[in-house]
């Protein structure tokens, strides 16, 4: 390996990120608790930065580095931007949360940043043993932060099946890809992808190691039949937690899929097409359907998220770029949406009071006129109501969908949606026609309010100009596509 190979210069949000995560680390053992905004501030700092090393760094072109090991393309740095700012949203609503139950600690903003630095790790790795080392330091250090709450055997146990089901995830990927390597003699994806177009490699055995695989996927994006303690681990982990699940590793998980499906295995395309169909409906029937008897509202979001990822899997099952596209943009606009609807549950909790009831939201509109509103914004968005983002996610979604001839598979997921509908529209309901229950004040730093207040006019402004935001990751995934590096 010589340095022009290396090309780590490519790498560089990653190497600063590792850098000042170590550095927070060591430093955070001298801070006491009463300067403990200290590291809060560093590690903002910290994910400002890196955002800024990807945008500067980010070109129309894809680039190598760490000979041949780690790919950095136009996906990968919107990818990226995406995570970035799902995890600042993370520290941001959740810093009054957390003060008020004792998990401002250090732990929680280096296992964030380590978590983010493996999403980022998987965004670009293009070795299946590097994008299994991505894939670890992310999901162990989501195991950990689900047990943040040491005292809490909610979060406990919210861990310990977290753990589990990502152990089930790890051990099915592993062996697919072991298999993988069998047919194909190797573990560079771009290899492997020459060896299936040449016809080079074992078909029977890559067909199995394409179940492995896609069973292992099925686990990470939480889709059905593998979302079995999804929603326990939404509902019991402690809800800044939750909202780090559900929002920047999909974005991970969805890159991170399209690496080994699009781009390693696109010459199995009708293979692992069928799969992920039966998937996507699965996920987007029992996800729709037990979310309406959910009282839970985090746990109601819980399979709201199994029904958003079978929209994702449809996009992805497309196999083309024009998939791959609305796929990314629904993934995107979930990250908003879902950061929005977690952060608003902690504006309206409280120290010794978890507002996680959906009938903690009675009257919101009583006590909070504009949250109120900024809720009904993020319902609709994710109810699909037209004018609101995740109206145009659909949108983009079914027309990919019905251009490939898959009619059927659309009325299937419009049918879905509306029954969907209702539990979103229930929220609304409650909030602006019951009486408030609980008249406290709504507790959480202007910071947050004005953070949540952007992030939720988001969904509505970016709703009248979806084409801004679909047309660059569109040009994002056509340029990854056709400057690939073999």
């Amino acid at each position: 390996m010589t340095w022009t190979s290396l090309n780590a210069w490519v790498a560089a949000p990653e190497i600063f990120l590792l850098c000042a995560t170590c550095a927070i680390l060591l430093l955070d053992l001298f801070i006491s608790d009463a300067k403990r905004h200290l590291t809060y501030v560093m590690t903002l700092a910290t994910l400002a930065i890196t955002f800024a090393l990807v945008l500067m760094g980010h070109e129309p072109h894809s680039r190598l580095a760490f000979n041949g090991l780690y790919l950095v393309d136009p996906i990968a740095d919107f990818a990226k931007l995406a995570m970035i700012v799902g995890v600042a949203l993370v520290l941001i609503y959740g810093r009054s949360y957390a003060m008020a139950r004792g998990l401002f600690r250090g732990e929680l903003f280096t296992l964030t940043l380590f978590s983010l630095l493996g999403m980022m790790v998987m965004a670009s790795s293009v070795n299946f043993l590097a994008l299994y080392v991505g894939l670890e330091l992310m999901s162990l250090s989501v195991y950990a932060l689900v047990a943040l709450n040491r005292e809490s055997f909610a979060s406990t146990e919210a861990a310990m099946k977290y753990f589990v089901l990502g152990a089930l995830a790890s051990g099915m990927l592993l062996y697919g890809v072991s298999m993988l390597y069998g047919s194909t003699g190797s573990l560079d994806i771009f290899a492997v992808s020459h060896a299936i177009q040449a016809g080079q490699a074992n078909n029977l055995l890559a067909v199995f190691a394409i179940v492995f695989i896609v069973t292992g996927l099925g686990f990470k994006f939480g889709a059905v039949p593998f979302h079995m303690w999804v929603p326990d681990v939404y509902q019991g982990a402690p809800t800044p937690i939750t909202q780090l699940i559900a929002s920047a590793p999909k974005a991970a998980v969805f890159v991170f899929t399209l690496r080994i499906l699009a781009q390693a295995l696109e010459g199995f395309a009708p293979d692992w097409r069928g799969m992920l169909m039966v998937l996507a409906v699965l996920s987007m029937g029992l996800g729709n359907i037990t979310a309406i008897s959910q009282t839970n509202i985090k746990r109601m979001l819980g399979y709201s998220t199994i029904s958003h990822m079978g929209f994702v899997l449809l996009g992805l099952l497309v196999a083309s770029p024009a998939g791959y596209s609305a796929s990314f943009f629904y993934v995107v606009s979930y990250v908003l949406m879902s950061a929005a609807a977690f952060g608003i549950i902690m504006l309206l909790s409280r120290q010794g009071f978890e507002a996680d009831q959906i009938e903690d939201l009675k009257g919101l509109n009583q006590r909070s006129p504009w949250f109120a509103a900024m809720m009904l914004f993020t319902m609709f968005s994710m109810a699909g109501i037209p004018i609101f983002l995740g109206f145009f996610a659909k949108l983009a979604i079914l027309n990919v969908v019905v251009t490939m001839g898959l009619v059927p598979l659309a009325v299937i997921a419009v049918v879905f949606s509306l029954i969907g509908a209702f539990y979103y529209l229930r929220i609304v309901k409650v909030m602006y026609f019951d009486d408030a229950v609980d008249q406290s004040p709504l507790v959480a730093g202007n910071d947050a309010k004005l953070v949540l207040s952007i992030n939720c006019l988001l969904l509505l402004v970016l709703g009248f100009m979806p084409d801004r935001l679909m047309n660059l990751l569109s040009d994002a995934v056509s340029q990854s596509f056709t400057s690939l590096p073999y």
